[in-house]
C-alpha cells in the first residue's frame, strides 16, 4: 500500500489499540526483543488491532556515538520487522516498532519506526526533528510525513520530539491521518505530556503514545504511555513500569473534526492557508539580531523587563457602561503596575450572537465611542490595553482586536478564525497577522478561537513576536488535570496532582518561545483560566500565573526580553526561539496549500445528511 492512498471508509472502523510501555536495556538487544515480543503477543491475544512500541524499542536510547550503536542497527525491512511481522500475520494486527535503522545503500543511520501489517512491512518513517541525543549518531529523517491507508484507517506516525512541533501532526492530519502512532522516549516532564494532548485536540486525531520509563545514563524517562482521544482527553494511561495500555479507536470520530457540538466549527476546514505563508520561512537560521534589521528594516525593539497582566471578568451583555466601569475598577485594583493589560474579547459590549445586535454596537476604529473610552483608560492608567470590538468598515463587520496606548491607538488585528457566535455576524479578517513594536517588545494579537489553530501563533513567532495577547471568550477546550506521577523527575518539575496540567495557551507559549497573555471571560459557560505564560526556557519549569475557573481576577507576571550588554546574539529565550529555529521548513509546503488531500473527504462528510 502506498503513502497517501485513501479508503473512503476503513473496513474496520472500530477496534482496540494498545501502547506498549517498556524500559529497554542498553546493549541487550535480544533481551529487549524477546520481552517485547511477549508483550506485543499478549496485546494481540487481547484483540488489539494496532499495537505501538516505544522509540528505540530494540536498543534503548542513550548512545554516545555512531560507533557505539553500529552493532545494533538494521535495515527496514529486516530481522526485527520479520519477528514482529510473524505476530502481525498470526493475529491479523498492525505493529509499530521504533528502532535505529541503517540504509543499506548509504550506510546512514536514522531513528525510525516501521509499520508492519498482516502481510509484512507497510512503510516506515524517519524522525524529522532530532533531539540532542540523535545528533551523536543519526541523520534527520528524509521521507517526509507519510500516511498509510489500511483496513483500520489511515495511519501516520511521528517520533518523540516531533510532537513538540505543531507542523508535524498538522501535516499528517492534512494527509488524512485518523491515528498518529507515537513511539517516544519523553523526559523532563510529567506524561502524558501537554503537547501530546494539544496535537490530538487541534487535529482531531487519536494519538497512541508508547513511552519508555526508567533511568538510563542519568536520564529519567517519563513513562505515561497513553491513548489520547481526538478532543485531547486521555482515554487511558500508565504512569510507570512495564505494561500495556489499551484503548478504543473509532475512525468515524477521528474524521468528524468538529470542536464539539454541532455548529462550533471544523478544525481543518476553517484553516486560512493563504494567511500562513510565514510558516514556510525559517527566519531563525541566522542571528535574529541580524535577520530582523536586514537592510535597515524590521529591527526588533530593544529588550527589557516588563509586567504583563490579564483581567478575567464576567461581562454584562449589552451594557457598555457597566462593563467599562467594571474594567476601570479592575485596572484600579492591579496589585502591581503593569505595562500591558489584556481584557477579555469584546470586553465592552460582551459577546454578540446575532447580526442586529452586532450592528447596533458596531463602530469605526477611527472615531467610535468604545475606542475613545479604551484610549481614555489606557491614558489614565498609563498602560497598553488590549481587547476586541465590533468593527464596521465597508459594509462589513469584524471582530477586531485593538492595541491601545497612552499616546493613541497602536494597531488592530481582525480575527481570522471565527467562533460559532462570530459566524452570525462577522467577516473573517482580511489584514493578515500584523505585529506591533512597543516598549515591551514585538507584540502580536489573536482573538479567542484563533488560538485553537496552531498556525497563527506560529506565524507570529516566525515574525519575531515576543508577546502574543489573546483576548478571549472561550467555552472550550477548558483545561485538563492530571494526578501525581511516581517517576522521580528533577526538582522543580511538577510531579504532584496538577489541576492545570494541560492548557492550550500554555502550549502556544511553549512551542513558539513567546510570552502569551490570555484574558478569558468567566461564568456563563466560559472556562476562565486566564493566564500569562512564560514556558519558554528549559522546557521543564513553568513560569506562569493562571486564574481560577469561575472567579473574576487580575493576575500578572514579570517577563523579560532583555539582552546581555555587549553580546551580539540574543540572550533571552524569547529572542533566540530555539523551538522555532529547529523547524524543518522544507516539509511544510502542504501547510499553505489551498486544497490539501483531506479537503475532499471533509467536504463529502459535511454534505452527508
Amino acid at each position: 500500500m502506498s503513502p497517501q492512498s485513501r479508503h473512503p471508509l476503513p473496513l474496520i472502523p472500530q477496534y482496540r489499540a494498545a501502547a506498549i510501555q517498556y524500559a529497554p536495556t542498553l546493549f541487550e538487544k535480544e533481551k529487549n526483543l524477546l520481552e517485547q515480543q511477549e508483550m506485543v503477543e499478549e496485546a494481540a491475544r487481547n484483540e488489539a488491532k494496532l499495537i505501538v512500541m516505544v522509540e528505540m524499542a530494540t536498543t534503548a536510547y542513550c548512545f554516545y556515538s555512531r560507533a557505539e550503536i553500529s552493532p545494533y542497527v538494521e535495515p527496514i525491512p529486516g530481522p526485527t520487522t520479520e519477528r514482529f511481522g510473524e505476530i502481525a500475520s498470526r493475529y491479523g494486527c498492525y505493529v509499530v516498532v521504533g528502532m535505529p535503522e541503517v540504509d543499506p545503500e548509504t550506510d546512514v543511520y536514522y531513528n525510525s519506526l516501521a509499520l508492519i501489517g498482516p502481510n509484512g512491512v507497510i512503510g516506515k518513517y524517519r524522525k524529522t526533528h532530532s533531539y540532542i541525543s540523535e545528533n551523536t549518531w543519526a541523520k534527520d529523517g528524509d521521507l517526509g510525513l507519510p500516511v498509510f491507508s489500511t483496513e483500520i484507517g489511515n495511519l501516520g506516525g511521528f517520533i518523540c520530539m516531533d510532537a513538540s512541533f505543531p507542523e508535524t501532526a498538522r501535516l499528517l492530519a492534512l494527509r488524512g491521518a485518523d491515528v498518529i502512532c507515537f513511539p517516544t522516549n519523553w523526559l523532563l516532564e510529567k506524561a502524558p505530556a501537554p503537547s501530546w494532548l494539544t496535537r490530538a485536540f487541534e487535529n482531531g486525531v487519536y494519538i497512541i503514545a508508547a513511552d519508555r520509563w526508567g533511568n538510563e545514563r542519568t536520564v529519567e524517562f517519563s513513562g505515561g504511555s497513553a491513548i489520547i482521544d481526538p478532543d485531547g482527553s486521555i482515554q487511558s494511561y500508565k504512569d510507570t513500569g512495564n505494561g500495556i495500555v489499551y484503548g478504543t479507536i473509532d475512525v468515524e470520530r477521528a474524521r468528524d473534526k468538529g470542536f464539539g457540538s454541532e455548529g462550533m466549527g471544523n478544525k481543518l476546514m476553517e484553516r486560512r492557508p493563504g494567511e500562513y505563508m510565514d510558516l514556510v520561512r525559517n527566519s531563525y537560521l541566522f542571528n535574529p539580531n541580524d535577520y530582523f534589521g536586514l537592510y535597515g528594516q524590521d529591527s526588533l525593539p530593544p529588550g527589557r523587563s516588563s509586567r504583563i497582566g490579564v483581567v478575567q471578568m464576567a461581562l454584562v451583555k449589552g451594557d457598555a457602561e457597566a462593563n467599562l466601569s467594571k474594567i476601570d475598577g479592575q485596572l484600579d485594583s492591579l496589585p502591581e503596575r503593569c505595562d500591558v493589560v489584556v481584557l477579555p474579547e469584546l470586553a465592552v459590549t460582551g459577546v454578540v450572537k446575532a447580526g442586529p445586535q452586532a450592528r447596533s454596537v458596531a463602530e469605526k476604529v477611527g472615531d467610535g465611542p468604545t475606542v475613545r473610552r479604551l484610549l481614555e483608560l489606557a491614558r489614565r492608567h498609563d498602560i497598553y490595553l488590549v481587547t476586541s470590538i465590533v468593527e464596521a468598515e465597508g459594509g462589513r463587520l469584524y471582530n477586531t482586536a485593538l492595541l491601545a496606548s497612552p499616546d493613541g491607538l497602536v494597531g488592530r488585528y481582525r480575527k481570522l478564525h471565527l467562533s460559532e457566535s462570530d459566524r452570525a455576524w462577522a467577516t473573517p479578517g482580511d489584514i493578515g497577522l500584523p505585529t506591533f513594536d512597543i516598549s515591551v517588545g514585538r507584540v502580536g494579537l489573536l482573538v479567542g478561537h484563533d488560538a485553537m489553530f496552531p498556525e497563527p501563533a506560529r506565524a507570529l513567532a516566525v515574525k519575531g513576536t515576543d508577546l502574543i495577547c489573546v483576548p478571549g471568550a472561550l467555552e472550550y477546550p477548558g483545561v485538563s488535570a492530571l494526578g501525581s506521577t511516581r517517576v522521580p523527575l528533577a526538582g522543580g518539575i511538577v510531579t504532584g496532582p496538577d489541576p492545570v496540567h494541560w492548557h492550550i495557551l500554555r502550549s502556544r507559549s511553549e512551542e513558539n518561545n513567546t510570552f502569551v497573555a490570555f484574558a478569558n471571560q468567566c461564568g456563563g459557560g466560559y472556562f476562565g483560566r486566564s493566564g500569562v505564560f512564560d514556558k519558554q526556557g528549559d522546557g521543564s519549569i513553568r513560569h506562569e500565573v493562571v486564574a481560577s475557573e469561575a472567579d473574576e481576577e487580575v493576575v500578572s507576571l514579570e517577563v523579560t526580553t532583555g539582552q546581555v550588554e555587549g553580546v551580539s546574539h540574543p540572550t533571552s529565550p524569547v529572542r533566540t526561539k530555539e523551538m522555532v529555529r529547529m523547524r524543518q521548513t522544507y516539509w511544510y509546503s502542504l501547510l499553505v496549500h489551498p486544497d490539501p488531500p483531506i479537503m475532499n473527504e471533509l467536504s463529502e462528510n459535511r454534505q452527508k445528511p
